[in-house]
Protein backbone atom coordinates (compact mmCIF):
# COMPACT_ATOMS: atom_id res chain seq x y z
CA UNK A 1 0.00 0.00 0.00
CA UNK A 2 1.11 3.23 -0.69
CA UNK A 3 1.69 6.12 1.77
CA UNK A 4 0.28 9.27 0.76
CA UNK A 5 2.48 12.01 2.06
CA UNK A 6 0.59 15.03 3.90
CA UNK A 7 1.25 18.29 2.79
CA UNK A 8 1.01 20.07 6.14
CA UNK A 9 0.36 19.14 9.47
CA UNK A 10 -1.42 20.90 12.67
CA UNK A 11 0.44 20.27 15.63
CA UNK A 12 -2.41 20.96 18.65
CA UNK A 13 -5.79 22.24 18.08
CA UNK A 14 -5.47 25.36 19.67
CA UNK A 15 -2.63 26.24 16.90
CA UNK A 16 -3.41 29.05 14.90
CA UNK A 17 -0.98 28.35 12.10
CA UNK A 18 0.17 24.91 10.37
CA UNK A 19 3.66 23.53 8.87
CA UNK A 20 3.95 23.01 5.54
CA UNK A 21 5.73 19.23 5.23
CA UNK A 22 7.19 19.81 1.54
CA UNK A 23 7.66 23.22 -0.76
CA UNK A 24 4.35 24.99 -1.34
CA UNK A 25 4.73 26.65 -4.54
CA UNK A 26 2.07 30.37 -5.55
CA UNK A 27 -1.39 29.70 -5.40
CA UNK A 28 -1.69 26.28 -3.90
CA UNK A 29 -4.73 25.35 -2.51
CA UNK A 30 -4.88 24.10 0.91
CA UNK A 31 -7.89 22.25 2.77
CA UNK A 32 -7.33 24.79 5.79
CA UNK A 33 -7.25 27.65 4.14
CA UNK A 34 -10.25 29.77 1.98
CA UNK A 35 -8.11 31.45 -0.34
CA UNK A 36 -4.76 30.08 -2.23
CA UNK A 37 -1.33 30.87 -1.29
CA UNK A 38 -0.42 34.19 -1.71
CA UNK A 39 3.24 33.02 -1.85
CA UNK A 40 5.80 29.94 -1.94
CA UNK A 41 6.19 28.59 1.40
CA UNK A 42 9.43 26.44 2.06
CA UNK A 43 8.95 22.86 3.74
CA UNK A 44 9.12 23.21 7.72
CA UNK A 45 8.36 26.54 8.05
CA UNK A 46 4.99 28.08 8.96
CA UNK A 47 0.92 29.56 7.58
CA UNK A 48 -0.79 31.14 9.59
CA UNK A 49 -4.70 29.75 9.49
CA UNK A 50 -6.28 32.66 10.72
CA UNK A 51 -5.90 36.17 11.42
CA UNK A 52 -3.48 37.08 13.59
CA UNK A 53 -3.44 40.86 14.76
CA UNK A 54 -0.34 42.71 15.64
CA UNK A 55 0.37 42.05 19.01
CA UNK A 56 -1.42 38.61 19.09
CA UNK A 57 0.25 35.26 20.22
CA UNK A 58 0.57 32.64 18.02
CA UNK A 59 0.47 29.24 19.06
CA UNK A 60 2.34 26.40 17.83
CA UNK A 61 2.44 22.87 19.84
CA UNK A 62 -0.95 24.50 21.67
CA UNK A 63 2.02 26.66 22.97
CA UNK A 64 2.73 30.31 22.66
CA UNK A 65 5.82 30.86 20.27
CA UNK A 66 5.79 34.39 19.77
CA UNK A 67 3.94 37.62 19.08
CA UNK A 68 2.84 38.94 16.08
CA UNK A 69 4.86 42.10 15.01
CA UNK A 70 2.40 43.06 12.29
CA UNK A 71 -0.84 42.13 10.82
CA UNK A 72 -0.74 38.24 9.50
CA UNK A 73 -3.24 37.16 7.28
CA UNK A 74 -4.43 33.94 6.69
CA UNK A 75 -2.56 31.86 4.62
CA UNK A 76 0.59 34.26 5.36
CA UNK A 77 4.12 33.22 5.95
CA UNK A 78 4.73 33.28 9.76
CA UNK A 79 8.72 33.88 9.99
CA UNK A 80 11.26 36.46 11.48
CA UNK A 81 9.67 39.26 9.36
CA UNK A 82 6.76 39.20 11.29
CA UNK A 83 7.14 37.11 14.58
CA UNK A 84 8.87 38.47 17.38
CA UNK A 85 9.23 37.36 20.95
CA UNK A 86 7.42 39.52 22.70
CA UNK A 87 6.61 39.33 26.43
CA UNK A 88 5.98 36.00 27.56
CA UNK A 89 5.69 34.16 30.80
CA UNK A 90 4.68 30.58 32.47
CA UNK A 91 3.24 28.81 35.17
CA UNK A 92 5.90 26.62 36.50
CA UNK A 93 3.09 24.46 38.61
CA UNK A 94 6.37 22.91 40.74
CA UNK A 95 5.69 18.66 40.38
CA UNK A 96 1.71 18.79 39.38
CA UNK A 97 2.08 16.87 36.21
CA UNK A 98 4.81 13.78 36.80
CA UNK A 99 3.69 10.38 36.57
CA UNK A 100 5.29 7.05 36.65
CA UNK A 101 5.83 4.94 33.15
CA UNK A 102 4.40 1.58 32.91
CA UNK A 103 6.62 -1.56 33.80
CA UNK A 104 8.14 -2.72 30.84
CA UNK A 105 7.56 -6.57 29.49
CA UNK A 106 10.90 -7.77 29.93
CA UNK A 107 14.27 -7.42 30.98
CA UNK A 108 17.04 -5.69 28.45
CA UNK A 109 20.36 -6.63 28.72
CA UNK A 110 23.85 -4.95 26.27
CA UNK A 111 26.98 -6.22 26.29
CA UNK A 112 29.07 -3.95 28.02
CA UNK A 113 32.27 -3.25 29.93
CA UNK A 114 31.88 -4.06 33.70
CA UNK A 115 34.58 -1.52 35.69
CA UNK A 116 35.64 -1.51 39.57
CA UNK A 117 33.11 1.32 40.52
CA UNK A 118 29.96 -0.79 39.54
CA UNK A 119 29.60 1.31 36.06
CA UNK A 120 28.99 -0.22 32.35
CA UNK A 121 30.86 1.65 29.43
CA UNK A 122 29.90 1.07 25.94
CA UNK A 123 33.61 0.87 24.95
CA UNK A 124 36.94 0.34 25.92
CA UNK A 125 39.37 3.07 25.07
CA UNK A 126 42.78 4.44 26.23
CA UNK A 127 42.40 8.16 27.20
CA UNK A 128 45.07 11.07 27.29
CA UNK A 129 43.62 13.93 29.50
CA UNK A 130 45.58 16.77 29.66
CA UNK A 131 45.49 19.52 32.10
CA UNK A 132 46.14 22.72 30.01
CA UNK A 133 46.54 23.35 26.27
CA UNK A 134 50.40 23.47 26.82
CA UNK A 135 50.40 19.53 26.90
CA UNK A 136 47.85 18.90 23.76
CA UNK A 137 50.43 18.37 21.54
CA UNK A 138 52.31 15.93 23.44
CA UNK A 139 49.17 14.08 24.19
CA UNK A 140 48.51 13.96 20.46
CA UNK A 141 51.66 12.93 19.62
CA UNK A 142 51.99 10.10 22.28
CA UNK A 143 48.76 8.66 20.33
CA UNK A 144 50.16 8.90 17.32
CA UNK A 145 53.09 6.99 17.79
CA UNK A 146 51.48 4.12 19.86
CA UNK A 147 49.20 3.95 16.46
CA UNK A 148 52.02 3.81 14.09
CA UNK A 149 53.83 0.95 15.69
CA UNK A 150 50.74 -1.27 16.05
CA UNK A 151 51.36 -1.18 19.90
CA UNK A 152 47.69 -1.69 20.54
CA UNK A 153 47.55 -5.30 17.74
CA UNK A 154 47.91 -7.61 20.06
CA UNK A 155 45.05 -6.41 22.66
CA UNK A 156 42.21 -6.53 20.99
CA UNK A 157 39.55 -6.03 23.61
CA UNK A 158 41.03 -1.84 23.51
CA UNK A 159 39.14 0.62 21.29
CA UNK A 160 42.25 2.97 20.52
CA UNK A 161 43.96 5.78 22.08
CA UNK A 162 42.10 8.79 22.40
CA UNK A 163 43.82 12.18 23.28
CA UNK A 164 41.78 14.77 25.40
CA UNK A 165 43.26 18.10 24.32
CA UNK A 166 41.47 21.53 24.84
CA UNK A 167 42.42 25.18 24.90
CA UNK A 168 42.95 26.31 28.40
CA UNK A 169 43.91 25.14 31.83
CA UNK A 170 45.93 28.31 32.26
CA UNK A 171 45.81 32.46 31.91
CA UNK A 172 42.65 31.62 34.58
CA UNK A 173 41.83 32.16 37.86
CA UNK A 174 42.61 29.32 40.26
CA UNK A 175 39.27 29.69 42.10
CA UNK A 176 36.56 30.71 40.47
CA UNK A 177 33.73 28.61 39.08
CA UNK A 178 35.11 28.86 35.59
CA UNK A 179 38.06 26.57 37.53
CA UNK A 180 35.33 24.51 39.40
CA UNK A 181 33.94 23.78 36.29
CA UNK A 182 36.91 22.26 34.42
CA UNK A 183 37.93 20.49 37.63
CA UNK A 184 34.37 18.54 37.05
CA UNK A 185 34.83 18.27 33.56
CA UNK A 186 38.55 16.67 33.86
CA UNK A 187 37.45 14.61 37.12
CA UNK A 188 34.53 13.38 34.95
CA UNK A 189 36.25 11.96 31.71
CA UNK A 190 38.94 10.15 33.99
CA UNK A 191 35.64 8.25 35.44
CA UNK A 192 33.76 7.75 32.46
CA UNK A 193 33.19 3.84 32.08
CA UNK A 194 34.24 4.03 28.49
CA UNK A 195 37.66 4.64 29.52
CA UNK A 196 39.34 1.69 30.69
CA UNK A 197 42.52 3.31 31.95
CA UNK A 198 43.69 7.11 32.16
CA UNK A 199 47.03 8.79 31.48
CA UNK A 200 47.11 12.23 32.83
CA UNK A 201 49.87 14.70 31.14
CA UNK A 202 50.23 18.48 32.30
CA UNK A 203 53.22 20.61 31.43
CA UNK A 204 54.08 21.48 35.16
CA UNK A 205 53.47 25.21 35.51
CA UNK A 206 50.02 25.61 34.97
CA UNK A 207 47.31 27.15 36.97
CA UNK A 208 44.98 23.54 36.73
CA UNK A 209 48.00 21.66 38.28
CA UNK A 210 47.94 17.48 38.47
CA UNK A 211 48.42 17.36 42.32
CA UNK A 212 45.36 19.40 42.82
CA UNK A 213 43.50 16.83 40.48
CA UNK A 214 45.14 13.46 42.08
CA UNK A 215 45.01 15.12 45.48
CA UNK A 216 40.72 15.34 45.57
CA UNK A 217 40.14 11.79 45.70
CA UNK A 218 41.60 8.65 43.91
CA UNK A 219 41.08 8.76 39.87
CA UNK A 220 39.64 5.24 39.56
CA UNK A 221 39.01 2.34 41.87
CA UNK A 222 40.70 0.33 39.79
CA UNK A 223 44.08 1.57 40.10
CA UNK A 224 44.22 1.89 36.17
CA UNK A 225 45.73 5.77 35.94
CA UNK A 226 48.90 7.39 35.44
CA UNK A 227 49.96 10.73 35.31
CA UNK A 228 53.13 13.06 34.46
CA UNK A 229 54.16 15.99 33.62
CA UNK A 230 56.34 17.38 30.67
CA UNK A 231 58.72 19.70 32.35
CA UNK A 232 59.57 17.18 35.33
CA UNK A 233 59.90 13.99 32.59
CA UNK A 234 62.67 16.04 30.55
CA UNK A 235 61.12 17.90 27.83
CA UNK A 236 58.92 16.57 24.85
CA UNK A 237 61.20 13.47 23.44
CA UNK A 238 61.06 11.86 26.82
CA UNK A 239 57.58 12.93 27.47
CA UNK A 240 56.53 10.54 24.09
CA UNK A 241 58.69 7.81 25.25
CA UNK A 242 57.41 7.69 28.67
CA UNK A 243 53.89 8.41 27.69
CA UNK A 244 54.39 5.60 25.04
CA UNK A 245 55.82 3.11 27.59
CA UNK A 246 52.90 4.07 30.20
CA UNK A 247 50.10 3.41 27.92
CA UNK A 248 51.53 0.20 26.52
CA UNK A 249 51.28 -1.36 30.27
CA UNK A 250 47.56 -0.10 30.85
CA UNK A 251 46.53 -1.73 27.54
CA UNK A 252 47.47 -5.34 28.98
CA UNK A 253 45.10 -4.62 32.01
CA UNK A 254 42.80 -2.83 29.80
CA UNK A 255 42.52 -6.04 27.46
CA UNK A 256 41.75 -8.22 30.06
CA UNK A 257 38.64 -6.77 30.49
CA UNK A 258 36.01 -8.08 27.99
CA UNK A 259 32.17 -7.67 27.01
CA UNK A 260 29.86 -9.34 29.45
CA UNK A 261 26.10 -9.05 29.42
CA UNK A 262 24.55 -5.70 31.69
CA UNK A 263 21.02 -4.39 32.02
CA UNK A 264 20.19 -1.85 29.54
CA UNK A 265 19.75 0.40 33.09
CA UNK A 266 23.35 1.27 33.21
CA UNK A 267 22.90 2.55 29.72
CA UNK A 268 23.14 6.79 30.31
CA UNK A 269 21.92 8.71 26.99
CA UNK A 270 22.96 12.21 26.61
CA UNK A 271 20.16 13.37 24.46
CA UNK A 272 21.04 16.71 21.95
CA UNK A 273 19.67 18.42 19.15
CA UNK A 274 21.77 20.36 16.66
CA UNK A 275 21.01 21.89 14.02
CA UNK A 276 17.41 22.11 14.11
CA UNK A 277 14.43 22.46 11.82
CA UNK A 278 10.83 22.72 11.34
CA UNK A 279 10.67 19.22 11.65
CA UNK A 280 12.85 18.60 14.59
CA UNK A 281 10.32 18.63 17.47
CA UNK A 282 7.55 16.87 15.01
CA UNK A 283 10.14 13.87 14.30
CA UNK A 284 13.23 13.08 15.57
CA UNK A 285 12.93 14.91 18.80
CA UNK A 286 9.68 13.22 19.90
CA UNK A 287 11.18 10.50 18.58
CA UNK A 288 14.20 10.17 20.73
CA UNK A 289 11.58 11.27 23.58
CA UNK A 290 9.82 7.77 22.95
CA UNK A 291 13.08 6.15 22.95
CA UNK A 292 14.09 8.12 26.68
CA UNK A 293 10.91 7.02 27.98
CA UNK A 294 11.54 3.32 26.85
CA UNK A 295 14.94 3.58 28.67
CA UNK A 296 13.99 5.14 31.85
CA UNK A 297 11.02 2.57 32.23
CA UNK A 298 14.20 -0.22 32.18
CA UNK A 299 15.78 1.75 34.75
CA UNK A 300 17.81 3.70 32.78
CA UNK A 301 19.10 7.33 32.48
CA UNK A 302 18.69 10.04 29.66
CA UNK A 303 20.18 13.25 30.38
CA UNK A 304 18.59 16.23 28.30
CA UNK A 305 20.78 19.51 28.65
CA UNK A 306 21.11 22.84 26.64
CA UNK A 307 19.79 25.46 29.04
CA UNK A 308 19.41 28.02 26.51
CA UNK A 309 17.62 26.10 24.59
CA UNK A 310 14.74 25.00 26.75
CA UNK A 311 14.58 29.27 27.40
CA UNK A 312 10.68 29.36 27.51
CA UNK A 313 9.85 25.85 27.95
CA UNK A 314 10.93 25.28 31.51
CA UNK A 315 7.70 25.29 32.23
CA UNK A 316 7.23 22.11 31.00
CA UNK A 317 9.96 20.47 32.56
CA UNK A 318 9.03 22.16 36.31
CA UNK A 319 5.61 20.67 36.38
CA UNK A 320 7.26 17.07 35.69
CA UNK A 321 9.68 18.02 38.71
CA UNK A 322 9.12 14.78 41.43
CA UNK A 323 9.47 17.99 43.63
CA UNK A 324 9.18 21.13 43.72
CA UNK A 325 13.11 21.44 45.47
CA UNK A 326 13.81 19.72 41.78
CA UNK A 327 11.73 22.06 39.45
CA UNK A 328 13.27 24.85 41.01
CA UNK A 329 16.27 24.37 40.47
CA UNK A 330 15.33 24.29 36.81
CA UNK A 331 14.51 28.20 37.39
CA UNK A 332 17.84 29.05 39.56
CA UNK A 333 19.63 27.53 36.03
CA UNK A 334 17.21 29.78 34.13
CA UNK A 335 17.89 33.20 36.20
CA UNK A 336 21.42 32.42 36.22
CA UNK A 337 21.47 32.22 32.62
CA UNK A 338 19.77 35.18 31.99
CA UNK A 339 22.06 36.89 34.83
CA UNK A 340 25.27 35.48 32.66
CA UNK A 341 24.12 36.57 29.20
CA UNK A 342 22.94 39.86 30.47
CA UNK A 343 26.76 40.83 32.28
CA UNK A 344 28.53 38.95 29.00
CA UNK A 345 26.19 41.33 26.55
CA UNK A 346 24.21 38.79 25.16
CA UNK A 347 20.74 37.72 25.43
CA UNK A 348 18.55 34.45 25.56
CA UNK A 349 16.76 34.93 22.52
CA UNK A 350 19.61 35.25 20.39
CA UNK A 351 18.41 31.75 19.12
CA UNK A 352 17.77 30.38 16.93
CA UNK A 353 20.58 30.44 14.26
CA UNK A 354 20.97 31.40 10.77
CA UNK A 355 20.51 27.45 10.12
CA UNK A 356 18.07 26.71 12.16
CA UNK A 357 15.96 29.85 10.71
CA UNK A 358 16.61 28.47 7.19
CA UNK A 359 14.98 25.38 8.46
CA UNK A 360 11.69 26.98 9.78
CA UNK A 361 12.20 28.07 13.21
CA UNK A 362 11.55 31.78 13.85
CA UNK A 363 12.28 32.34 17.51
CA UNK A 364 14.01 30.43 21.21
CA UNK A 365 10.59 29.68 21.58
CA UNK A 366 9.42 27.61 19.22
CA UNK A 367 13.30 25.85 19.19
CA UNK A 368 12.84 25.11 22.83
CA UNK A 369 9.07 23.67 22.68
CA UNK A 370 10.65 20.93 20.19
CA UNK A 371 13.89 20.70 21.84
CA UNK A 372 12.29 19.57 24.91
CA UNK A 373 10.45 16.90 23.39
CA UNK A 374 13.52 14.63 23.73
CA UNK A 375 12.72 14.49 27.12
CA UNK A 376 9.80 12.26 26.76
CA UNK A 377 6.99 12.04 29.01
CA UNK A 378 8.95 10.61 32.33
CA UNK A 379 9.16 12.55 35.54
CA UNK A 380 12.22 14.75 35.95
CA UNK A 381 14.18 13.16 38.63
CA UNK A 382 17.23 15.91 39.05
CA UNK A 383 19.09 18.61 38.11
CA UNK A 384 22.78 18.62 37.77
CA UNK A 385 25.41 21.53 37.57
CA UNK A 386 27.62 21.11 34.35
CA UNK A 387 29.83 17.90 34.25
CA UNK A 388 28.58 16.92 37.95
CA UNK A 389 28.46 13.59 38.09
CA UNK A 390 24.84 11.91 37.43
CA UNK A 391 23.61 9.79 40.29
CA UNK A 392 20.01 9.75 39.76
CA UNK A 393 18.49 7.23 37.50
CA UNK A 394 15.75 8.41 35.08
CA UNK A 395 15.39 11.46 33.19
CA UNK A 396 17.51 13.97 34.51
CA UNK A 397 18.83 18.13 33.24
CA UNK A 398 22.23 19.01 33.15
CA UNK A 399 22.97 22.62 32.83
CA UNK A 400 24.92 23.73 29.43
CA UNK A 401 25.38 25.81 26.95
CA UNK A 402 23.52 24.98 23.69
CA UNK A 403 26.63 25.11 21.90
CA UNK A 404 26.72 21.04 20.84
CA UNK A 405 30.32 19.82 21.56
CA UNK A 406 30.23 21.67 25.35
CA UNK A 407 26.98 20.37 25.72
CA UNK A 408 28.16 17.10 24.88
CA UNK A 409 31.36 17.41 26.40
CA UNK A 410 29.34 17.77 29.92
CA UNK A 411 27.08 15.22 29.48
CA UNK A 412 30.18 12.69 29.32
CA UNK A 413 32.06 14.04 31.92
CA UNK A 414 28.34 13.11 33.98
CA UNK A 415 28.72 9.77 33.08
CA UNK A 416 26.88 9.75 29.51
CA UNK A 417 28.12 6.17 28.00
CA UNK A 418 25.98 6.92 24.87
CA UNK A 419 24.93 10.09 22.80
CA UNK A 420 21.72 10.66 20.70
CA UNK A 421 21.72 13.43 18.52
CA UNK A 422 18.96 14.43 16.12
CA UNK A 423 19.65 17.04 13.20
CA UNK A 424 17.49 19.06 10.72
CA UNK A 425 20.14 20.26 8.43
CA UNK A 426 23.10 17.97 8.95
CA UNK A 427 25.45 18.52 11.98
CA UNK A 428 28.65 16.45 11.37
CA UNK A 429 30.49 15.09 14.71
CA UNK A 430 31.85 12.70 17.67
CA UNK A 431 32.62 12.73 20.87
CA UNK A 432 35.28 9.85 22.04
CA UNK A 433 35.47 7.95 23.68
CA UNK A 434 31.67 8.23 23.66
CA UNK A 435 29.86 6.60 20.85
CA UNK A 436 27.24 9.17 19.30
CA UNK A 437 23.67 8.09 17.20
CA UNK A 438 22.74 11.05 14.06
CA UNK A 439 18.89 11.06 14.06
CA UNK A 440 17.68 12.50 10.79
CA UNK A 441 14.76 14.86 10.90
CA UNK A 442 14.17 14.88 7.45
CA UNK A 443 13.77 12.39 4.80
CA UNK A 444 15.73 14.72 2.76
CA UNK A 445 18.67 15.43 4.16
CA UNK A 446 18.61 11.57 5.23
CA UNK A 447 19.21 10.84 1.58
CA UNK A 448 21.68 13.63 0.98
CA UNK A 449 23.76 12.99 3.85
CA UNK A 450 23.22 9.19 4.58
CA UNK A 451 27.11 8.27 5.13
CA UNK A 452 26.74 10.45 8.44
CA UNK A 453 23.09 9.35 9.75
CA UNK A 454 22.25 6.20 11.65
CA UNK A 455 18.77 6.46 11.50
CA UNK A 456 16.09 8.78 9.58
CA UNK A 457 12.99 9.98 11.42
CA UNK A 458 11.91 11.30 8.51
CA UNK A 459 10.03 8.19 7.66
CA UNK A 460 7.48 9.36 10.30
CA UNK A 461 5.59 12.30 8.06
CA UNK A 462 6.78 10.11 4.29
CA UNK A 463 5.46 6.78 5.66
CA UNK A 464 3.60 7.47 8.15
CA UNK A 465 5.54 5.56 10.82
CA UNK A 466 4.20 6.26 14.35
CA UNK A 467 6.15 7.88 16.82
CA UNK A 468 6.20 4.96 19.05
CA UNK A 469 7.78 2.61 16.39
CA UNK A 470 10.22 5.06 15.74
CA UNK A 471 11.01 5.29 19.46
CA UNK A 472 11.30 1.40 19.74
CA UNK A 473 13.35 0.97 16.32
CA UNK A 474 15.46 3.56 17.77
CA UNK A 475 15.85 1.65 21.77
CA UNK A 476 17.13 -0.69 20.01
CA UNK A 477 19.71 0.70 18.55
CA UNK A 478 20.71 2.13 21.88
CA UNK A 479 21.76 -1.63 22.82
CA UNK A 480 23.23 -2.72 19.68
CA UNK A 481 25.65 0.35 19.86
CA UNK A 482 26.04 -0.07 23.46
CA UNK A 483 26.92 -3.95 22.78
CA UNK A 484 29.77 -2.65 20.05
CA UNK A 485 27.71 -1.92 16.32
CA UNK A 486 29.77 0.86 15.51
CA UNK A 487 27.77 4.23 14.33
CA UNK A 488 28.57 6.46 11.25
CA UNK A 489 30.58 9.18 12.97
CA UNK A 490 32.88 6.27 14.85
CA UNK A 491 33.43 4.84 10.86
CA UNK A 492 33.52 8.19 9.43
CA UNK A 493 36.42 8.80 12.32
CA UNK A 494 35.34 11.64 14.78
CA UNK A 495 35.79 12.31 17.74
CA UNK A 496 39.53 14.24 17.79
CA UNK A 497 38.37 17.84 18.21
CA UNK A 498 35.12 17.56 19.92
CA UNK A 499 36.02 17.55 23.23
CA UNK A 500 35.23 21.59 24.37
CA UNK A 501 34.68 22.49 28.40
CA UNK A 502 32.84 25.14 29.29
CA UNK A 503 35.51 28.31 29.72
CA UNK A 504 34.02 31.26 32.22
CA UNK A 505 35.33 33.66 33.11
CA UNK A 506 38.19 35.90 32.05
CA UNK A 507 41.51 34.73 30.35
CA UNK A 508 44.48 36.40 32.06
Amino acid sequence: MTTVQPTTIRLHADDNLIIALKDLAVGEVLAELAAPLPAAIPRGHKIATSAIARGEQAFRYGQIIGTATVDITPGEHIHVHNLGMGDHSQDFAFATEHRQLPAPNEARTFMGYHRADGKVGTRNYLGILTTVNCSGSVARFIAEAVEKQGLLDRFPNVDGVVPIVHGTGCGMSGKDEGYETLFRTLQGYAHNPNFGAILLIGLGCEVMQIPDIVGRGRMRPDGNFKYMTIQQTGGTRRSIERGVELLVEMAARVNETARAPAPVSELMIGMQCGGSDGYSGITANPALGAASDMLVAHGGTTILSETSEIYGAEHLLTRRAVTPEVGEKIVERIRWWEDYTARNGGEMDNNPSPGNKKGGLTTILEKSLGAVAKGGTAPLTQVYKFAEPVTEHGFVFMDSPGYDPCSVTGQIASGANLIAFTTGRGSVSGYKPTPCIKLATNTEMYGRMSEDMDINCGDIITDGVSLEEKGRELFELFIRVASGEKTCSENLGFGGAEFVPWQMGAVM
